[in-house]
């Protein structure tokens, strides 16, 4: 893992991310936007999971949300790559990384589950406020931890 870590910091486009006038700026801007639209979707849909405006109807919300949301989430996760390259023995050392990691593996599976499961339209109220509780929990944290990684 080490040597492979190694490898990587030193290819150029790890060099172009660290080196850049603008490079790291650029990336970093990105991520923001991207995690901009993923939170923003996720937490409208997840108040709406949790009963909140239950008058509006969920299908209809959901195939407006879950588009942008998951926009959100590959600009943030393609960006966030880039940004690990910066320093990837640095990050790969830093247990807050690893569980930032591991929260947003949890929030995937968490709407993997939902959608790839009952489905938004079948499930019960139960299991609708259930992921949306998890959903939001679980977003926070990843926010949380993101912004003490720049900190540590």
């Amino acid at each position: 893992m080490t040597a492979l870590l190694a490898w990587l910091a030193e290819t150029p486009l790890a060099d172009w991310v660290r080196l850049s006038r603008w490079g790291y700026g650029i990336l970093n801007a990105l991520h923001v936007l991207g995690i901009a639209l993923l939170v923003g979707a996720i937490v409208a849909l997840d108040l709406r999971l949790l009963g909140w405006q239950h008058r509006l109807a969920l299908t209809p919300l959901a195939r407006l949300l879950q588009p942008v949301a998951i926009t959100g989430l590959l600009l943030a996760l393609a960006t966030g790559g880039l940004l690990f390259l910066a320093d990837p023995p640095g990050y790969a050392a830093m247990p807050l990384f690893w569980l930032k990691l591991t929260l947003i593996v949890l929030a995937i599976a968490n709407a993997l589950a939902l959608n790839l499961g009952p489905g938004l339209a079948n499930a019960s109220p139960r299991r609708l406020r259930l992921a949306g509780a998890l959903s939001l929990a679980l977003w926070v944290a990843v926010l949380a931890t993101g912004r003490f990684l720049a900190f540590v």
